[in-house]
């Protein structure tokens, strides 16, 4: 019965090792002061709500980028269109253990500053 324990204790040490790695590789710093930050230059190809509020930047080759409740914060879709679509914008990302993030922490044409939420 105590190997049972023992292996019982070992599969759930596993288990949770795993649960936290995960959770730590998929963070979103919700500031986006971080330095595992990288910028990235796409061009938009279509603008569009996705999830709860959400505005999903669409680039040629179907990668996507988003600002979380976009939506929520003034911006409008005709209003992003007039601004952004087929034009060269340069995001900041977060560089995570899983890869680069898609949630955008600052979003620029140029030197005007479109979105940040890095103040």
């Amino acid at each position: 019965m105590r190997k049972v324990y023992t292996l019982v204790g070992i599969c759930f040490g596993v288990a949770c090792l795993f649960l936290m790695t995960f959770l730590a590789a998929h963070n979103i710093n919700a500031s986006g002061a971080t330095t595992a930050a990288i910028s990235q230059d796409i061009i938009i190809s279509k603008i569009y709500e996705g999830g709860v509020k959400d505005i999903v930047f669409e680039t040629p080759n179907g990668d996507y980028y988003y600002i979380n409740r976009g939506l929520e914060q003034g911006f409008t879709l005709s209003g992003l269109e007039e601004k952004l679509l087929n034009k060269s914008v340069t995001l900041r990302l977060t560089k995570k253990l899983a890869g680069v993030s898609k949630h955008i922490h600052q979003m620029q044409v140029g030197d005007n500053i479109i979105y940040s939420e890095l103040n």
